[in-house]
């Protein structure tokens, strides 16, 4: 029997195709990928091996990759100096907050928008689509004055709603919610459920992965925001973990290896979200019509 025949038990034998050789498209391929991987990799291992550094090694000119001596004193310091686990959870708590809100208001206003009729609602949709072209830092001035006039400045609710208004988030899901077969509320209408039972039963379980990549855009946004938790807080209990860690940078001049180690343990969270919930991202994309565009 030759290498490529396999014999069962009952005696039929088996022949198995030999294993096709590479094509030139699928090196080429695989060969982009790795670069572009190693590409995306090496600034993530260059802060890991830098973290566990001395400053002074961290500092020395020309930079080298793995470091002389090994030692953790970076992230003891990181500890010890900064106040990093209050910052860790105020990022949580606002980033889980602001999650939830514009969830709901995204999910209610894509949903009118596409399946509800009212006066000026083409002028009202322009106003909410003209909020794209707007950059944050141009609010960020009236923003903090009227946060300011409602008593809201040093507070949790002064870092989270102004981070809940999601012009991009209500497109996404309108987008979608548009692609949603009409004879599928139309039957349930027929069968006495109500605009909120439809909403609810029918059109929300089919908007999951939707849903789960506008959330997860918005946490990963919400998280990685420095400029407005900056501008509204300066209380060092209620900083997220991008001001906290500037400002320790700041307080004890630029420290290489603690600046690394930090930033590491801001964007833990984040890549633990993108391995756990890619494929969420990647069919949320994929239905709400936007790759194509």
């Amino acid at each position: 029997m030759s290498s490529n025949q396999i014999r069962l038990k009952s005696g039929t034998e088996i022949r198995l195709k030999p294993r096709s050789s590479w094509t030139p498209s699928q090196i080429v391929l695989t060969v982009v990928g790795v670069a572009v991987s190693a590409l995306f990799l090496a600034p993530i291992v260059a802060a890991l091996l830098t973290s566990f550094k001395s400053e002074t090694e961290a500092a020395a000119i020309p930079p080298h990759w793995a470091p002389v001596e090994w030692t953790g004193q970076a992230w003891s310091s990181l500890f010890e100096s900064g106040n990093i686990t209050n910052w860790f959870v105020n990022s949580f708590v606002v980033s889980v907050c602001v999650t939830a809100i514009v969830l709901v208001v995204s999910a209610l206003a894509g949903y009118g928008f596409a399946r509800t009729e009212f006066r000026g609602k083409s002028v009202l949709l322009g106003l909410v689509m003209a909020g794209l072209m707007i950059s944050p830092a141009v609010l960020g001035v009236p923003l903090f004055t009227t946060v300011q006039q409602m008593g809201m400045v040093d507070t949790y609710w002064g870092m989270i709603l102004p981070q809940c208004a999601p012009a991009a988030m209500v497109y996404i899901l309108y987008k979608f919610f548009q692609g949603v077969p009409r004879e599928l509320e139309e039957a349930a209408f027929i069968d006495g459920a109500g605009r909120w039972r439809v909403f609810f039963t029918i059109v929300v379980p089919l908007a999951r992965p939707s849903l789960a990549a506008v959330g997860i855009f918005t946490f990963i946004a919400s998280w990685n925001n420095f400029l407005w938790p900056y501008m509204v807080t300066n209380n060092p209990d209620l900083m997220t973990m991008p001001n906290g860690i500037a400002t320790v940078m700041n307080s004890y001049g630029i420290q290489w290896a603690q600046l690394m180690a930090g930033g590491l343990m801001a964007g833990l969270p984040l890549i633990v979200v993108f391995v756990f919930f890619q494929r969420q991202i990647v069919a949320g994309v994929a239905h709400t019509g936007l790759a194509g565009q």
